[in-house]
């Protein structure tokens, strides 16, 4: 059995260079050559750097790697080779089946590459003084470990996630990688070296090398250093993390041979877009709506394109002025919140006579007034977390980063809150679906810029603890972080569902006025 599905590996590699994809696949494989090649040269560059900088770049750098094998397959959604059940026909026996695939994965092209670059790594250790028994068997420990968290999170994906994966599901599992990904990035790129390790990098890469992402990895720069209690920690937790690896994948490979299909229609939802990616309830369904109109009307992506054009551009008067640097850099992200939050202030008015399948299908208002602000959100988070870092590493003070993610936060989630109940109480016209989003209908009244106005100023006055205590923070010091980061949040979720409740209320009260309001605006 176990040749028999080597062969079949060796086949699927091989048939993903004929064919259709022939040229996809080569162009594919030479770029993947090319990048294992530069990194083994970074990496063997690595025997006359200094060791706490080797030990920093191959620890952290493993642990990247394990990551990037573990949800990888979770956020491109790849179809999995050697998924078990394609073996089920065939009357395997499911004990050995495991092991065998997990050997038939080392045939790869993501796992080719894994052991070239492990092998870098070991000859790097080997010259540092590491025994090489210990540094081929450790190296072997890290690879089994990456390769085997690949497979589980396959498994996972084939368990939990559609087999048909949509585009618009990947980009809700991709989103949170950018929110948590960039800012990390950014404040490692921040960082000066200047020949030495930054103690907030080594003592990064402690606690990594602690866990069960490189501790195989750093099992043998504490041979080199002569750390022998850290040596047996670290590999007591790298020999336990490939034991329980293992266990699980077996547990996992069971359950995808004996656990019955998911139900058709539930397979089939993923043909949907968003609305076969979100709750199969009145949320889901208002917050797909409001994707669709989002992400494909022309009137909306003007406004979404416009915020952090406008917030970035801030920056130059600030400048002309006389502002310093590293003052006028903060000004951009909480400004960029403040305006992503006021957006969907008249969202009822673009929605125009689609209004009606909300009014007319009996809609409570709080899924109404929560689901529209989803796209709002889905742009907004991802875009302030990158401007949260770019920002911090412009000024050159990490210490603000709780309190500028506080006013972030604040500024926005009040402005979502205040925009619920504004686009219910105080619609006004704008253009018509297929219009130009820069024409601008005559209104008969100012009604509809009161509530544009309150809005704006509703967000700035519940915001205004957040706002002082950042002010205190950047005059006092980072003694008030904390405390801006919780008014900040805590405050901000209060007046969100807040004025979600208030808006559903007004909204349940008033649908002959809106559908009136939508009929003639």
């Amino acid at each position: 059995m176990v040749a028999h599905v080597l062969r079949l590996r060796l086949a699927l590699l091989a048939g993903g260079l004929r064919g259709a994809h022939a040229v996809r696949g080569a162009v594919g494989l030479v770029a993947s050559a090319a990048l294992t090649v530069a990194v083994c040269l970074a990496i063997l560059g690595l025997r006359d750097a200094p060791l706490a900088t080797a030990h920093t770049v191959i620890v952290l750098g493993a642990a990247a790697l394990v990551l990037a094998f573990f949800l990888g397959p979770m956020l491109t959604g790849t179809p999995d080779q050697l998924d078990p059940r394609r073996f089920w026909p065939f009357g395997l026996d499911e004990r050995a089946l495991g092991w065998v695939l997990v050997l038939a994965s080392l045939i790869s092209v993501p796992s080719l590459a894994l052991i070239a670059v492990t092998s870098c790594m070991v000859v790097v250790v080997i010259h540092a003084g590491v025994p090489w028994a210990a540094a081929v068997l450790f190296g072997l420990i890290g690879v089994l470990s990456a390769t085997l968290s690949a497979r589980i999170g396959m498994a996972i994906s084939a368990i939990l996630l559609p087999e048909r994966r949509s585009r618009e599901l990947t980009v809700l599992f991709t989103l949170p990688v950018i929110v948590i990904a960039f800012p990390v990035a950014a404040y490692f790129a921040s960082l000066r070296w200047d020949g030495q390790v930054p103690p907030a990098v080594q003592t990064a890469t402690d606690m990594v090398g602690f866990s069960p992402l490189a501790a195989s990895q750093a099992f043998l720069f504490h041979l080199v250093a002569g750390d022998g209690a850290a040596a047996w920690v670290s590999a007591l937790i790298a020999v336990l993390t490939l034991a329980g690896l293992l266990m699980l994948w077996l547990v996992l490979v069971r359950r995808l041979l004996t656990a019955s299909e998911r139900p058709y229609a539930t397979r089939e939802r993923s043909g949907l877009g968003w609305f076969g990616s979100l709750p199969a309830n009145a949320f889901g369904a208002v917050a797909a709506r409001s994707l669709v109109y989002w992400l494909r009307d022309r009137r909306y992506i003007v406004n979404l394109l416009v915020v952090p054009i406008a917030g970035v551009l801030t920056v130059f008067p600030l400048l002309v002025a006389g502002v310093p640097l590293e003052i006028a850099a903060l000004v951009p992200v909480p400004l960029m919140a403040l305006f992503f939050g006021w957006l969907p202030h008249n969202d009822v008015a673009y929605d125009s006579t689609a209004l009606w399948i909300h009014i007319a299908s009996g809609l409570r208002g709080l899924p109404d007034r929560l689901g529209r602000l989803v796209p709002v959100l889905l742009v907004a988070i991802p875009v302030l977390a990158i401007g949260v870092s770019v920002t911090l590493a412009v000024v050159g003070d990490w210490h603000l980063m709780l309190p500028l993610i506080g006013v972030t936060a604040a500024l926005l989630l009040t402005g979502l809150g205040m925009s619920s109940i504004a686009s219910v109480s105080a619609p006004y016209a704008v253009s018509r679906p297929g219009d130009s989003p820069f024409q601008q209908p005559q209104r008969s009244s100012a009604h509809g810029s009161f509530g544009a106005a309150l809005t704006f100023l509703g967000a700035l006055a519940t915001s205004a603890p957040t706002i002082w205590l950042f002010a205190l923070t950047l005059a006092e010091g980072d003694q008030h972080a904390p405390t801006t980061l919780w008014v900040g949040m805590i405050s901000g979720l209060v007046v969100l569902f807040g004025g979600a409740a208030a808006g559903a209320l007004i909204f349940e009260r008033s649908g002959e006025r809106l559908m009136e309001f939508a009929e003639t605006a």
